[in-house]
């Protein structure tokens, strides 16, 4: 047997075992390779929109409450002689209000899809839902202002405006996003991964439309 066939044994320790492999190199393309990090659940857009939602429902909350102990406190709501609120318009505003949330699940829909045209088209049908809740809201106020209910008449007119003005300064906040977020994204600014402004905006308008059943029940119908 020639010397260059001969096999070297493996090298030992002293104590007689075997030296343990060494591990495999990472950060390669093959099977080997180092694991990608982790990918958070929300971005840091929606995660401040989480925290913003919040700090509203605690501000609407306590607006709330403050009309509850103003009402419970009144002898007679309404007072006498004062206008009384337009319930069935209200009510198929607020089913205008509602089918607007309906129409921005489609649109983040669309967007998981990667469907432009169809995104732009769902944002400016919930923008368009939108504006004719505000200006529907705008009419009866008008006309209830005509009637007589205004900002000096006691503690009814400067609930009713205070909480149904401040949703309705919300509402058109969100409208103004919104209008600009369909913007961005008829001109391609939202599907080339750039998603966090969509869906914060989502978010936030799920909220003004959840918010108003409640207003609505409590000012109107209760």
């Amino acid at each position: 047997m020639s010397p260059a066939t001969l096999e070297l044994p493996a090298a030992r320790p002293a104590n007689g075992r075997a030296r343990p492999p060494l591990p495999p190199p990472g950060g390669g393309d093959g099977p080997d390779r180092e694991p990608a990090p982790p990918r958070p659940l929300l971005d840091n857009v929606c995660l401040a929109m989480l925290f913003l939602i919040a700090g509203e429902i605690m501000f609407f909350g306590g607006l709330v409450s403050a009309f509850l102990v103003l009402r419970t406190a009144a002898p007679v709501w309404p007072p006498p002689l004062q206008p009384r609120l337009p319930l069935g318009v209200t009510g198929v505003n607020t089913l205008v209000l509602l089918a607007s949330s309906a129409t921005m699940l489609a649109a983040v829909r669309a967007l998981r899809r990667g469907d432009g045209v169809a995104l732009v088209q769902r944002l400016v049908v919930t923008a368009g839902l939108g504006a004719l809740f505000l200006l529907v809201q705008g009419y009866e106020w008008t006309r209830l202002i005509h009637h007589g209910l205004t900002l000096a008449s006691g503690a009814y007119g400067a609930t009713f405006y205070t909480l149904i003005g401040t949703h309705a300064a919300h509402v058109l906040g969100a409208l103004v996003w919104l209008a600009v977020t369909t913007v961005l994204a008829a001109r391609g600014g939202v599907l080339d991964g750039r998603t966090g402004t969509l869906r914060a905006c989502a978010m936030y308008w799920h909220f003004v439309v959840a918010l108003w059943p409640v207003l609505y029940l409590a000012v109107y119908l209760i």
